[in-house]
């Protein structure tokens, strides 16, 4: 049990060096905010709140991992590196991409819903 707590800790570490070092990691999860208030604004159903949250979780993981990469890239090889600069920009161009789809997902969840009660 003990093992299992700290492994806790570590993660919750992990995340808190995110939130505290990551101005991208804060970003994203202010646009995850917005939408869980335009979510719960406008009553999305259990269907909707699903591939919202999914986005979210995506998001926000993607972004700690590409943040891992970043800082293993930096170790390994401090100075400029072509096939460093490759590894980086491929993982956070999948940052991009999943952020790129999280929006399309909730344009098609939530302009329906601001259209039908006419707020645009």
């Amino acid at each position: 049990m003990k093992k299992r707590y700290r492994s806790f800790v570590f993660a919750w570490q992990g995340i808190r060096y995110c939130f505290l070092e990551g101005i991208n990691f804060r970003i994203q999860l202010c646009c995850g905010a917005v939408a869980c208030m335009l979510g719960l604004l406008l009553h999305l159903s259990g269907s909707e709140w699903l591939p919202i949250l999914i986005c979210i979780a995506a998001v926000l993981s993607l972004e700690m991992i590409n943040t891992a990469i970043e800082h293993l890239c930096n170790m390994i090889h401090p100075g400029t590196h072509n096939t460093i600069k490759i590894i980086k920009d491929v993982a956070a161009g999948a940052v991009l991409v999943t952020a790129i789809i999280s929006v399309v997902i909730a344009a098609i969840i939530f302009i329906p819903k601001i259209l039908s009660i006419g707020i645009i």
